[in-house]
C-alpha cells in the first residue's frame, strides 16, 4: 500500500535548549503540538516518531504516534544531519513492507503550524510531482539591502552586491526565511542523495506569525507569547 507518512525526529539531547521537545509548551509537551497536527490530517497515514530517547518516547506513544524503533546513538549526536535520520527512517518502513508515497517531516521546533500549512504543502508536492515542499516566510533582512560582511578590521560591505544600488529594501529582491513548519519529501530523492537543494525543491508559503522556530529559550518565549495571545484572541 502506497501512502504517506509523517516522521516526527526529536532526539534528546539539545545544547540550545535543554529537552526542548518534551518542555511544557501551551499545557503540553512541545512534541505533541506535531503529532496532534499529523494525526488531524487527513492526507497523513501515519504518524512516526524517531528518537533516541526513551521518556520521548513514552510522551510520544500516550499523545498517538507511533514509536516503532529507536534512533541508534550514531544518528542521535549534535553533528549527526537529520537528512540521514529521514533515510534511516525511510530504510525502516522499506524493510517493513511500508511504501511510503511522500514523507511529511513536522519538527516539534514549529508549534505555531495550522493544519492548512501542513495540508498545504502536501498538496504542492502531490500536484507537482516535485521532489519536496518546504515552508518558507517573509525574510527579516534583505542581503542586497541591510545585511552585511565584515573584514578583519570590522569594515562592512553588503552581504551581496548588485550594479543597482536600492535605497528601499523593498525595491531589492525578494528573500524567504526558511522554517521547519513542514518539510514533504519523496522517499526516492532522499535516498538517492545528500542534500536537500539537489534538486527539484518547491516553497510553500507560511505567515511570519506561524513561522517561529524554537532553538533558544528566547525562541520559545517569543513562540509561547504568540501561542497564548492567539489562543486568547479566539476565545473573545
Amino acid at each position: 500500500m502506497s501512502d504517506i507518512i509523517s516522521l516526527i525526529c526529536a532526539r534528546g539531547g539539545s545544547k540550545g535548549l535543554p529537552r526542548k521537545n518534551i518542555r511544557s509548551f501551551g499545557g503540553k509537551p512541545l512534541i505533541a503540538h506535531s503529532i496532534e497536527m499529523a494525526l488531524i490530517s487527513n492526507l497523513i497515514a501515519d504518524v512516526i516518531v524517531s528518537t533516541d530517547d526513551e521518556e520521548i518516547a513514552l510522551i510520544a506513544k500516550n499523545y498517538g504516534a507511533s514509536v516503532p524503533f529507536m534512533r541508534p546513538a550514531k544518528l542521535s549526536g549534535d553533528s549527526a544531519p537529520e537528512w540521514h535520520v529521514w533515510q534511516h527512517a525511510l530504510s525502516w518502513l522499506s524493510d517493513h513492507g511500508r511504501d511510503v508515497e511522500a514523507l511529511v517531516v513536522l519538527p516539534p521546533t514549529a508549534p505555531l503550524r495550522s493544519l492548512a500549512d501542513v495540508n498545504g504543502a502536501i498538496e504542492m508536492f502531490l500536484q507537482n510531482k516535485c521532489d519536496g515542499v518546504l515552508c518558507g516566510t517573509d525574510a527579516h533582512r534583505n542581503p542586497f539591502f541591510n545585511m552585511v560582511t565584515t573584514d578583519d578590521e570590522q569594515r562592512c560591505t553588503l552581504a551581496m552586491s548588485s550594479t543597482e544600488r536600492f535605497s528601499r529594501r523593498q525595491d531589492a529582491p525578494t528573500f524567504y526565511d526558511l522554517t521547519t513548519v513542514c518539510y514533504v519529501m519523496s522517499p526516492d530523492y532522499i535516498r538517492l542523495h545528500k542534500h536537500l537543494f539537489d534538486g527539484d525543491i518547491r516553497m510553500f508559503y507560511v505567515p511570519l506569525q506561524r513561522s517561529v522556530d524554537i532553538d533558544t529559550l528566547f525562541d520559545f518565549d517569543l513562540a509561547e507569547f504568540i501561542y497564548q495571545k492567539t489562543m486568547k484572541d479566539v476565545h473573545e
